[in-house]
């Protein structure tokens, strides 16, 4: 008895001693990721890689989280200012679909995709079980989600798709998934917005992604609100096919609190959360709640929303989006009767082109919202036809971080504002929430500064409380000279991350080119299709009447000789130049038809009458404009290098360095993704999401269309969201004839050789679909794994033309 228990004392010492090494490793961890977070870095230097998180030894082996990708910001194409490609180095592992991908970013910054430890594989997917793209610590503590574990009396209503239940008065209901709310009596609160019993439903993103928005009943009847929770299906669920991204980010099979409030089979869209260690997934959820300050400030800033002027700033991973996020909804959180007490909307300025809210990266717009939204940004990529409101003016930088050309996103932020002074005129009580860049250092701290004296603000929210001086003492005497009000915010960083910021924004771009939102439907859908499946758009680049009017590479000058190199294949924005003086270089006014000209016809006006005289203004003005248009023609074709052997339009203005269009002058109207290039027709292959309605429009203008090469993240979801399509195709089928076999009666049947026939010809067409996915453009079948770094940087016609490379390992691909 004495030697064992010395046993017990000496295990307990020694799992004392670990629990105090494994803190300290985190800590000594945090303190690194912290230092690195303060210190002034390169835009494209690469991210951490991604750790593999430990599986919980009292789960099977199915239901704990894989991990699966690894991967820095070498992702990205070269940008333009440094060496452009139209391709890039890309080694696609094919492992069963079930299985993640490990990106690992080499020397050279060539992308690759390595195996998975095969031991983990698992033929089931009925719960989206692709591994996860994680960069979370090995031990993962169990968080309170719910503060209200629902009972049989809490339940009103229930069956397979719909949830009617009684949350007490300041309890809370954390669900995962995609849901809509109707809140039937009572009121409760959700991400900052107060709603009220209505007829109105409310669509929520809940991925595990980010931290999951907490469900609270403020006030009730009888000390209780009643609300429904209804399943939903945006097909948003549906990009986990084509992309590892999408995998594992919502419910997935029944919970514990879902055992509670169903009995029969599970069909729901969202899952009933309690803890953290409920979730099926073994995922490190987390919920969504404030710092009581920040709860503060909302509050007193939405007491005068009329005058509000609020600039949130901030370094970076401080929380700037989330609270954003959570002050617009509180200022439109409706009334009681069903309206908004701010009836003329908010104006938003984002100008965070590397997280924009409400568009794709790379650009910086002003929006005119109207209703509160629930969801990470991935889910409202576009405000095309939205709900929500609508995109005023919208500005391509070309780069995730301003620092790429400090001085054109200036004058974008200077015609924002315009445009915010014009909305004014017609909406006078349009609040203005303007989201700033991490970028608070050096020339970014200059252009804080100058908005802070320049726009006339009300309130700067700075969302740290540790500085630093160099920071904090500018902005409180840019404050002080404005006579603007300074709320010093704590940061409230994430702790948990399973998406890096690279892998956030391909997911945002990948759910952008596949969003529709159609005139009349409230709510978004999203086509699960790969790209090589859509419907493209040929635009014509040459000949008496092109499409577009030139192409622009923004950064350094290049041979017209690989103009086809850097845009093939790769993201363009869709920019509209509005007159003549969006080019650079050009400062001669538009000339006004001079009033001598009509003389001669001025007393034939005067005998006509008032009308004839308004179609005779009407008249000069469309001419006017007609000679403008003209004008902007002329220039952009002055302006024009031919590319030999395509025939390419190639715009350039500048010394050394591509100047951008005026913003003044032009605005964007979305992005496309070149698909093709048809050299023998003279044309382009576009797929955008733009709709036909915006394009019409300008056209209509008399605008020209430009496109506009920037340096963002390259498309490589989009050059293998086919190859993981036809894989996971082949696994569907594969899991199909498992469960059949499982299920089936095990006496032969008399149809047994010909249905066996009829799965291997299945089969074999799937795994054919798969070589042909493998056999597309900007991917190449390499055998041998040895000869994936060789000849690669090879330097061609002066760029760099990097290799995409699908490696064969499985028996899928073997004959």
């Amino acid at each position: 008895m004495k030697r064992k228990a010395e046993k017990q004392q000496s295990s307990a010492t020694r799992s004392a001693v670990s629990a105090v090494a494994a803190r300290r490793a985190r800590q000594q961890q945090l303190q690194v990721a912290s230092s690195h977070d303060n210190a002034p870095t390169d835009n494209k230097e690469p991210e951490p890689p991604a750790k593999r998180p430990r599986p919980s030894p009292d789960r099977n082996s199915k239901d704990a989280a894989p991990s699966n990708l690894e991967r820095a910001n070498g992702n990205r194409l070269a940008a333009p200012s440094k060496a452009v490609s139209a391709d890039l180095a890309f080694e696609l592992s094919n492992i069963d679909a079930a299985e993640a991908l490990k990106r690992e970013t080499s020397e050279d910054g060539k992308l690759t995709i390595g195996d998975e430890n095969e031991e983990e594989h698992t033929d089931v997917r009925n719960n989206a079980d692709h591994a996860t793209p994680s960069r979370i610590p090995s031990t993962a503590e169990n968080f309170t989600l719910s503060r209200n574990k629902l009972r049989k009396s809490d339940v009103i209503y229930s069956d397979e798709h719909m949830l009617c239940v009684r949350l007490k008065e300041k309890t809370t209901l954390v669900l995962i998934g995609i849901y809509d709310i109707w809140v039937k009596r009572g009121v409760i609160s959700l991400m900052g917005a107060k709603l009220h019993p209505s007829i109105k439903t409310y669509r929520v993103y809940a991925p595990s992604t980010h931290s999951l928005p907490v469900i609270k009943c403020v006030s009730g009847v009888e000390g209780f609100a009643e609300i429904e929770l209804q399943s939903c299906s945006s097909n948003l669920q549906g990009l986990k096919d084509i992309s590892p991204y999408y995998s594992r980010i919502w419910n997935s099979s029944k919970t514990i609190g879902d055992s509670a409030t169903l009995s029969g089979s599970f069909k729901r869209s969202f899952s009933t959360l309690y803890t953290s260690s409920d979730d099926p997934l073994n995922r490190p959820l987390r919920p969504l709640h404030l710092e009581k300050k920040w709860s503060t400030t909302i509050k007193s800033l939405s007491r005068r929303p009329h005058s509000l002027r609020a600039l949130i700033c901030g370094p970076k991973g401080a929380g700037k989006s989330t609270f954003g996020r959570y002050l617009l909804n509180h200022l439109l959180t409706p009334t009681p009767d069903g309206t908004s007490d701010n009836l003329d909307g908010i104006a938003f300025l984002d100008l965070d082109p590397g997280q924009p809210e409400f568009a794709p990266m790379g650009n910086i717009y002003l929006a005119h919202l109207r209703e509160p939204c629930f969801g990470p940004p991935f889910s409202h990529p576009n405000l095309d036809n939205s709900r929500y409101g609508k995109i005023v003016r919208c500005h391509h930088i070309g780069a995730t971080s301003p620092k790429e050309d400090p001085d054109n996103y200036a004058l974008a932020i200077m015609n924002l504002l315009d445009q915010y002074r014009t909305l004014t005129a017609t909406y006078p009580r349009c609040p203005l929430i303007i989201n700033f860049p991490g970028w608070i250092f050096g020339l970014g701290l200059e252009v804080a500064t100058w908005i802070i004296r320049s726009t006339g603000l009300s309130d700067v929210v700075y969302m740290s409380e540790k500085g630093p001086t160099e920071v904090i003492e500018p902005l409180g005497q840019a404050v002080s000279e404005a006579g603007v009000t300074l709320t010093t915010l704590p940061s409230q960083p994430v702790d948990m991350v399973t998406r890096s910021s690279a892998q956030l924004r391909s997911m945002q771009m990948q759910s952008y080119f596949h969003m529709t939102q159609s005139e009349g439907l409230l709510d978004s859908f999203w086509n699960e299709s790969p790209l090589i499946h859509s419907k493209p758009t040929h635009v014509s680049y040459s000949g008496p009447q092109p499409g577009i009017a030139g192409i622009m590479v923004l950064g350094n000058h290049y041979s017209p000789q690989v103009l086809r190199d850097i845009i093939d294949g790769s993201i363009v924005a869709v920019v509209a130049v509005e007159n003549a003086s969006a080019i650079p270089g050009y400062s001669g006014i538009e000339a006004k038809p001079d009033s001598d000209s009509h003389t001669e016809e001025e007393p034939t006006d005067a005998m006509v009458g008032d009308q004839n005289e308004d179609n005779e203004e009407s008249n000069a003005d469309d001419t006017s404009a007609s000679q403008s248009n003209q004008r902007v023609k002329d220039l952009l074709n002055e302006s024009i290098t031919r590319c030999p052997n395509s025939g390419l339009p190639y715009l350039f203005w500048g010394a050394g360095s591509s100047t951008p269009l005026d913003p003044k002058a032009s605005r964007s109207l979305g992005l496309a993704f070149v698909r093709s290039i048809d050299v023998s027709a003279q044309r382009l292959e576009l797929i955008s999401p733009i709709p036909s309605s915006s394009i019409r429009d300008a056209i209509n203008q008399g605008q020209s269309l430009v496109l506009v090469r920037g340096m963002i993240d390259s498309p490589d979801w989009a050059f293998s969201e086919e190859y993981y399509a036809a894989r996971n195709a082949e696994q569907d089928f594969i899991t199909q004839i498992s469960q059949s076999k499982k299920s089936s009666a095990t006496g032969p049947g008399k149809d047994n050789d010909e249905t066996k026939r009829e799965q291997d010809e299945q089969r074999r067409r799937l795994q054919e679909r798969v070589r042909a996915a493998s056999k597309m453009p900007y991917l190449k079948v390499i055998e041998d794994a040895s000869a994936l770094h060789q000849n690669e940087g090879r330097q061609e016609n002066g760029t760099w033309r990097l290799r995409k490379k699908v490696y064969i390992s499985s028996d899928s691909e073997v004959d």
